[in-house]
């Protein structure tokens, strides 16, 4: 509706500029082609330089404003693009006498057939306004869409899919719809991550000690931060073990390094400090029968 208003508006300015091109063409006796070549050519640089303008007028404040995303700055410099190349196209038309009246009039019927044959490819669009306005992830954050579902780096996102890259470097590329449809986690948006990590031992072993060996060990890597205090806990009694739940917090960029480096060295760590993980063991027993 915008664009067809706006096309119409440029309709009606173009007949005035269509008069305007015929009286300057009488009043200094030039060809009437050439006058309206002259301002056509006029008219697409005079919307080069508003686009340009536009352009670097939205995505200057991007950078400044965290607020207004890269995206919703695409999206409004998009929308104003297309806005003045309407304008610029219909008053080029309108300059060499073209009338787009009966154009126009066609087009609400073709808008509304395309509406119903682009309804997907409109409803991913306006998922990418919403995600634009609502801004729930930037460029280089690590997300996960909907439960279970994809998750990896935003490395590109526009008015239709995001982009993402995820740890083992696949590409995934997300229609708009889905990402907006979704739960959308964003580990990146936080400044501090909590691990949630548990430790089997025996139920011979100590539960005090165990706790200060676990303690010590996470205490050993510099990643961790000291606030929120990291907690070790018995969690659970299971079967055959008991459980202890060991939750420090890091920066999110170190999430996965102390992760694997805690299970590389918890083994180790109890083993030096006679306390072991306990393991499932069948215990046959045979008889003899002498009857």
């Amino acid at each position: 509706m915008l664009l067809l208003e706006a096309a119409s508006n440029a309709v009606t300015e173009s007949s005035d500029l269509s008069d305007a091109v015929g009286e300057l063409s009488t009043t200094f006796h030039i060809p009437r082609i050439a006058v309206s070549a002259a301002v056509a050519v006029l008219i697409i640089i005079i919307a080069k330089i508003l686009n340009k303008v536009i352009r670097n007028f939205f995505t200057g404040i991007s950078k400044k404003n965290q607020k207004f995303t890269p995206i919703m700055a695409s999206l409004v410099i998009r929308i104003c693009s297309v806005l003045i190349w309407i304008i610029a196209i219909v008053a080029v038309l309108g300059v060499f006498g073209i009338d787009l009246t009966p154009v126009l009039a066609g087009l609400g019927i073709t808008g509304v057939v395309l509406g119903f044959a682009l309804q997907e490819s409109i409803s991913s669009l306006f998922s990418g306004v919403m995600i634009a306005i609502n801004n729930p992830f930037r460029v280089g954050d690590w997300i996960e869409i909907g439960q279970d579902g994809v998750a990896g780096t935003v490395v590109d996102m526009d008015l239709m899919c995001v982009t993402l890259s995820t740890a083992d470097n696949k590409k995934y590329t997300v229609n708009n719809k889905y990402v907006w449809s979704n739960t959308i986690l964003n580990y990146s948006y936080i400044d501090k991550r909590r691990l949630d990590m548990t430790v089997s031992v025996r139920y011979t072993d100590d539960i005090e000690k165990t706790k200060q060996v676990l303690r010590n060990l996470i205490a050993s890597y510099p990643e961790i931060l000291p606030d929120p205090a990291p907690l070790v806990e018995v969690g659970s009694y299971g079967d055959s073990a008991i459980i202890f739940y060991v939750r420090p917090w890091v920066a999110p960029s170190d999430y996965w390094n102390v992760y694997w480096r805690f299970n590389s060295d918890i083994l180790n760590a109890l083993r030096v400090n006679g306390i072991d993980m306990p393991f499932n063991q069948l215990v046959v027993q045979l008889s003899s029968d002498n009857q």
